[in-house]
């Protein structure tokens, strides 16, 4: 019950209710850990996150999947990249890298603090890929200016089946910044209209743009 009322208050912004009620817990698991952890960094409480983080492991709680990949949505610019090594290593050392969420949380984290070549590296070694780690790594070529590599991996996704979504046409569209990309901006329209994706308000704007 304890960490049901955390995860509730927590999940509704109300922080400050979900850690009184995570103090009074005499009996805390990795889920409630968890809960707090992903409280306070959705809200973008990073050292409270942090903190959070260590002291688990300092009362012998190991973090899970659902722990790492809030904890690296806390690590958001150079400054966190030690942090976000640190998690990386752990993750390695419990074997749950293959994990395709929690590989896409490495890929976003990487690319906002180390830049393209690391999320590069953690995209190419994923033996698992959906929608979202698709979208995630073409949004890091998008954000650097690389609309040819972006594009290629636009193909690349429908090649091996997979069917890209608003989002992914959102980040492809964002990739075409120029006169010299403006070719494969129409080859994205003509996709999106394939898919009956223009009454999309966001797609719309993303496209007059």
């Amino acid at each position: 019950v304890g960490t049901a009322l955390v995860n509730m208050y927590a999940k509704c912004g109300r922080i400050e209710a979900a850690h009184r009620i995570f103090n009074k817990m005499t009996k805390r698991n990795v889920v409630s850990w968890t809960a707090i952890i992903g409280g306070y960094s959705r809200l973008g409480h990073a050292e409270e996150a942090v903190e959070l983080y260590q002291q688990m492991q300092e009362e012998g709680a190991s973090p899970d999947k659902g722990t790492f990949i809030s904890i690296l949505n806390t690590c958001d610019n150079p400054e966190s990249l030690t942090l976000g090594w640190l998690v990386h290593a752990q993750i390695v050392e419990e074997r749950v890298q293959s994990d395709v969420v929690v590989a896409t949380a490495l890929v976003n984290m990487y690319s906002r603090c180390s830049g393209l070549s690391d999320a590069c590296m953690i995209f190419d070694t994923m033996s698992e890929r959906n929608v979202v780690s698709w979208n995630a790594m073409i949004s890091v070529y998008a954000e650097h200016g690389h609309h040819k590599e972006a594009f290629k991996l636009f193909s690349q996704m429908q090649e091996e089946g997979m069917k890209p979504d608003r989002i992914t046409f959102i980040n492809m569209l964002h990739a075409c910044t120029d006169q010299d990309s403006l070719a494969l901006g129409r080859l994205v329209h003509a996709r999106i209209v394939d898919e009956g994706g223009e009454s999309d308000i966001i797609v719309g704007n993303a496209l007059v743009n």
